[in-house]
């Protein structure tokens, strides 16, 4: 896969247009684990020429994500590197030169249509139910022509020059060899009007003089690819190796994962609790799986095992579920310090932080998420309304009324508020009774909690407080009077 006399340099070059895709973190950390497990370099560079949709602060976003993932580059605009600028913005002069060379070649040409003409070109296209392609109207303008309408000033844009009658062949570590026709290759626009380049042009330039050895992106792009490696011919340069991987699947398994199916920004999954490095197991085992087939894995085991060649070639669903069990491993990894400290930014306001230690540990197994904070443990601290008809469930009202009347005083008897002591004193107050342990459990469960579903019955009513224990005991017997 690799040519020893070859370092291996890998790259992720996102635009700053909006918020970062799981899915491009997911393509972002395949890209930095095969560098780093060669030895080799991660480059960042940031495509920011579509200054139509250039977004303020996006930039330092881009930055700031990547690190809170824990992930970092060897090469990029705010860390510098021998192959820079690393915006492309700054590298138009670069773009504008090689666009030049192609049009001297015979590999690229002016075109002069207008913006009115090539809709109607589109338009035709579309009525007959064919590929949109340009029709190639300015390809055999000739040279004195052309010369008069950049001499007059019109606005024009420079196309790559598809070679008639051709195969055009690439391998890819997925699938293999891949062919297209050069019937199927549109003449691509290479530079805008405004002096820009597209994509094409400038993807191809900046990954051959930054060295990039291997591209790993969505597959997507490879229908763009046969441009690509037209480009390189034309250039007479070695393409890189191609990876391209399959794109992730709404957790519905409908489509390819959007915004129409919810958030699914890098940013927004940490905003709801999601821990980076659990974020990233899961994008390490979507799709691949090392050879012993576990799914816990460091991000250095990561390094050491990963193999693109080993990604199936099949969309994978994004499946949420997953997720959430393989946070929850997780975060019971995390110490109840570290829980709390993770937990900072996803307390309700009205969360005693002071009762911290004694809530946490009857919530850390069953927490999945660090926004389920409140749902699991709003009942220590917020009033509860149990429903009657759940309290006398299996039983009578008279009974429960006596249930929570002798519990209230065996609880107000004890001198220890321990644990140990109210669950033994309410054992013994059960057993002394003879009342089913099924009915006057999840009864007085109901009553401390206003749920059928807590944490542990003993230690939470140790940690709701003898006070506030009773009080709920009480307002429970009034409900069923």
């Amino acid at each position: 896969m690799t040519n020893q006399d070859q370092l291996v340099r890998t790259r992720m070059a996102p635009s700053p247009t909006g918020d970062i895709h799981v899915g491009s973190m997911a393509t972002l950390l395949k890209n930095y684990a095969f560098a780093k497990k060669h030895g080799g370099k991660f480059v960042l560079r940031i495509e920011d020429t579509d200054q139509m949709r250039l977004v303020p602060g996006a930039v330092e976003e881009i930055y700031q994500i990547i690190k809170d993932y824990g992930l970092s580059w060897d090469e990029g605009p705010d860390v510098g590197g021998e192959y820079g600028p690393y915006v492309q913005s700054e590298r138009l002069d670069i773009y504008q030169e090689k666009a030049q060379e192609l049009v001297e070649k015979g590999a690229a040409y002016y075109c002069f249509c207008s913006k009115e003409r090539l809709e109607e070109v589109r338009e035709a296209s579309r009525a007959a139910k064919t590929p949109p392609k340009y029709d190639r109207h300015c390809l055999n303008l000739g040279s004195e022509e052309v010369q008069a309408k950049l001499a007059a000033g019109e606005s024009y844009v420079i196309r790559l020059k598809v070679p008639d009658d051709q195969q055009i062949s690439f391998t890819d570590l997925i699938r293999g060899e891949i062919t297209f026709h050069s019937s199927e290759v549109d003449d691509q626009v290479l530079m805008k009007s405004d002096g820009f380049p597209t994509y094409h042009l400038a993807v191809v330039v900046d990954d051959h003089l930054m060295k990039i050895s291997h591209i790993m992106r969505g597959e997507e792009w490879i229908s763009s690819t046969p441009k690509h490696i037209l480009l390189y011919q034309a250039f007479g340069w070695e393409p890189p190796i191609y990876t391209h991987l399959p794109v992730f699947l709404n957790p519905d398994g409908k489509g390819k994962m959007s915004k129409r199916k919810g958030t699914v920004s890098a940013r927004s999954f940490l905003e709801r609790g999601f821990l980076p490095e659990a974020m990233l197991n899961f994008f390490m085992i979507l799709g691949w799986t090392p050879q012993d087939q576990r799914e816990l894995l460091t991000l250095e085991e990561y390094i050491q095992e990963f193999d693109p060649a080993g990604i199936s070639a099949k969309s994978v669903i994004f499946d949420l579920q997953k997720l959430r069990w393989l946070n929850g491993v997780y975060i019971r990894k995390l110490t109840l310090t570290e829980l709390d400290q993770q937990l900072t930014k996803f307390y309700p306001d009205d969360f005693p932080r002071d009762k911290a230690e004694l809530i946490l540990p009857l919530i850390h197994e069953r927490l999945e998420v660090l926004n389920d904070i409140e749902e699991l443990t709003h009942f220590f601290y917020r009033d509860i309304s149990p429903e009657p008809a759940l309290l006398i469930k299996k039983s009578s009202a008279e009974q429960v009324q006596a249930q929570l009347g002798e519990t209230v005083a065996t609880l107000n008897r004890l001198d220890e508020w321990t644990v140990d002591a109210i669950e033994q004193s309410v054992r013994q107050l059960q057993e002394q009774h003879d009342w089913k342990k099924g009915q006057y459990f999840m009864m007085l469960r109901i009553a401390a909690t206003g749920s059928k579903v807590s944490p542990p019955l003993f230690e939470t009513i140790h940690a709701l407080g003898k006070d506030e224990i009773i009080t709920r005991l009480e307002k429970s017997a009034q409900l069923v009077a």
